[in-house]
């Protein structure tokens, strides 16, 4: 019998502990969000993770810049989120419009207040074995496989996307957690036959059910990162009901990866708080 790994369940969990953390912290985490333009995606994405901010007890600001704002204005809205501390997290939304430079943005922001994880600096740390803040969607995938206690250590990994956000992070977490990890990209030679040696598969590629029962080793745990669009609905990169009768557990599209980024970036936002009132994320 297949086991669907319910990320809105977990995240519920992780949502409330955080929210009794936080009142017993006596502390008001603040995060402060840049959305660039009006992609609905984008907005919808922001006004979920100020929800949740509400739900938790975090305080949260929103900077909304036009669509052909250039990378100056972004970096000055930046850089002034830096300088105030009454913020503790700062979250640019991703993609960014084309024409700004999303690695100086991304560079621009303060180590200690990157609660997305994509600072080099805070990369550094996580491949190096010692991490700050992880990002969101990789580290929400290791809390999913912990409460449903998949074991990692000794396990063939296979990861399909290199991105900074996702694939390349999400590597690193399960190679500190001792499993043996393989990254696939667009280059990679003989996909199907990599995928099938997985004991967890990862698929982070953006293509609707790319990943069949074929590419799937018999009895994995396949963790969809996808969000695509197929006849009008959502769906992952993996074709869900067919791989389910191979994968020993599986995350569903929605409701699996999802809620638990978003209860990560609450984790991570309350943890630069403590870090930066306290002195330790203890």
């Amino acid at each position: 019998m297949t086991t669907i790994l319910d990320g809105k369940k977990c995240s519920e969990k992780r949502l409330e502990l955080t929210k009794e953390k936080i009142e017993e912290s006596g502390l008001y985490p603040r995060l402060a969000t840049v959305i660039v333009g009006s992609d609905p995606a984008s907005q919808m994405y922001v006004r979920m993770k100020h929800k949740a901010c509400e739900r938790v007890g975090i305080g949260s600001v929103g900077i909304e810049l036009p669509e052909d704002a250039t990378t100056d204005a972004v970096l000055d809205a930046v850089r002034r989120l830096n300088a105030d501390d009454d913020i503790n997290g700062i979250l640019v939304q991703l993609p960014l419009p084309k024409g700004i430079d999303t690695e100086q943005i991304i560079d621009a922001i303060s180590p200690a207040k990157d609660v997305d994880g994509y600072h080099p600096e805070n990369m550094g740390l996580l491949f190096s074995g010692k991490p700050r803040f992880s990002s969101c969607t990789p580290k929400g995938i290791m809390t999913l496989l912990e409460e449903y206690q998949i074991p990692l250590s000794g396990a063939r990994a296979v990861v399909v996307g290199r991105s900074i956000d996702v694939g390349r992070p999400m590597a690193a977490l399960l190679l500190n957690a001792d499993a043996t990890v393989t990254i696939c990209h667009s280059r990679t030679k003989d996909l199907a036959e990599e995928l099938k040696r997985a004991d967890i598969l990862v698929s982070a590629i953006g293509k609707a059910h790319f990943i069949t029962p074929a590419m799937v080793k018999q009895g994995a745990v396949v963790i969809d990162v996808g969000i695509n669009q197929l006849d009008g609905k959502l769906v992952g990169d993996v074709d869900f009901a067919a791989v389910s009768g191979i994968a020993s557990a599986i995350t569903p599209v929605p409701g699996g990866v999802g809620p638990m980024t978003i209860a990560t970036l609450m984790e991570n936002t309350f943890m630069a708080a403590k870090e930066q009132v306290c002195g330790s994320a203890e």
